[in-house]
């Protein structure tokens, strides 16, 4: 039905949002709330004590902030829909008993709940799996362009989802210019390697006691990703190659996504220990102690894709029953004998100028031994996946959606 309102009026969506005119065609009131309908069949069923809930005003939304005040303790059964009703512009329009309260709800913003367009997973591109048939090469953007065009911004992120890993090419070789690339993306992820910090691979530190991490040697360093002594690992990785004269030190990324694919597929006994029985991973420092304990394959954050928990210098203890362990390292062993498989793994040379960017519990990335003499000087830094994907969301939505 519609409102006895024949005026049209401005309504606001419950954020910051403007959203495309999407007239409701129909409303039916249930015991619990409505459901709304439009021409074209889409349909959207809305609780009354989420109406309430998201209501601008009445104890809501804040004008201000756009962010709920109303406490759940204070929801009531007394709370019912009077009446339901279509503004002239086909917005919601509520009234409520006991209160006799009024309430308009902007039929675009629920068109955009009605088409998932609200669900964490909006917005940005579906990841994709991939071997190197599928991706032979890393897709490569102007780092500075990256910084000035927000189109530019928008595919380079969308390609760090879709695919988990791209390159940046034609920086400046500046130390610090991480942090003028992050002022545009998100904010820094701190460990106790500093929200900035340096890898200068020397070949004569192998075995050395100078330094407490094993990047900075010249030892090979197999497919892993960083810091699965975190309950939570740093999201996003970036490494900025400053000069690299060392001979070799090739660099390699493996998509952790495809491996557990190839697992789950042809080796399901390895995949099922890889993915619930747990290592405690331990990082050995002068004073630091961070451990954590989970499994390789970490489904416990919740997310499709799994945290993957692959660094070998930092896995310390099997954490799980006696009669597993020796399953649990033959899994382990084919584990990362896929992720130097030619056919995961992609293998190229950084270049002065160039950042690797990825997604460090997605991506495993490693680098060859080097074989002689040379500088080789890389800076990096973390930004959590969180930070990413609101930066994505919020340039796709403003540069008028999800562009790869």
């Amino acid at each position: 039905m519609n409102s006895s309102a024949d005026t049209p009026r401005q309504v606001m969506a419950p954020d910051f949002y403007s959203y495309e005119p999407s007239a409701i065609a129909d409303i039916t009131l249930t015991e619990t709330g409505v459901i709304l309908r439009w021409s074209d069949g889409a349909s959207l069923h809305c609780h009354r004590f989420w109406l309430r809930e998201n209501a601008l005003g009445l104890g809501g939304i804040d004008p201000a902030t756009r962010e709920g005040l109303l406490d759940p303790a204070e929801l009531s059964d007394d709370l019912a829909i009077a009446s339901a009703a279509m503004t002239v512009e086909g917005h919601l329009e509520i009234s409520w008993e006991p209160d006799h309260a009024l309430s308009c709800y902007h039929a675009g913003w629920l068109r955009h709940i009605a088409d998932g367009k609200h669900l964490a997973s909006s917005w940005v591109p579906v990841p994709a799996v991939w071997t190197t048939d599928d991706l032979p090469k890393l897709k490569t953007f102007d780092a500075r362009e990256v910084i000035a065009v927000p189109e530019k911004r928008a595919a380079m992120l969308n390609e760090l989802v879709l695919h988990g890993a791209c390159l940046l090419i034609r920086a400046p070789t500046e130390q610090g210019f991480l942090q003028d690339l992050a002022q545009v993306i998100g904010p820094l992820r701190d460990s106790n390697f500093g929200p900035l910090w340096d890898v200068r691979a020397d070949v004569t530190l192998a075995g050395d006691a100078k330094t407490n991490t094993t990047a900075n040697t010249g030892y090979r360093l197999g497919p892993h990703t960083d810091l699965p002594t975190r309950e939570i690992p740093p999201g996003f990785q970036f490494l900025h190659c400053l000069i690299n004269e060392a001979e070799g030190g090739s660099s390699t990324l493996t998509d952790g996504a495809a491996i557990v694919a190839e697992l789950r597929e042809s080796y399901p006994e390895d995949f099922e220990l890889l993915s619930t029985r747990r290592w405690v991973f331990f990082n050995r420092g002068p004073g630091i102690d961070h451990r954590w304990s989970a499994p390789i394959i970490d489904y416990s954050l919740g997310n499709t894709l799994p945290t993957i928990r692959a660094f070998y210098p930092v896995r310390a203890f099997p954490d799980m029953p006696d009669e597993d362990v020796d399953g649990a390292y033959k899994a382990l062993r084919r584990f990362h004998q896929l992720a130097d498989d030619p056919r995961f793994e992609l293998r190229f040379r950084l270049s002065a100028g160039d950042i690797m960017c990825f997604d460090n519990r997605r991506i495993l990335h490693g680098r060859d031994a080097f074989t002689g003499e040379g500088l080789r000087h890389l800076q990096g830094i973390y930004i959590d996946r969180d930070e990413i994907l609101s930066t994505a969301r919020a340039l796709n939505r403003e540069c008028g959606g999800v562009s790869i």
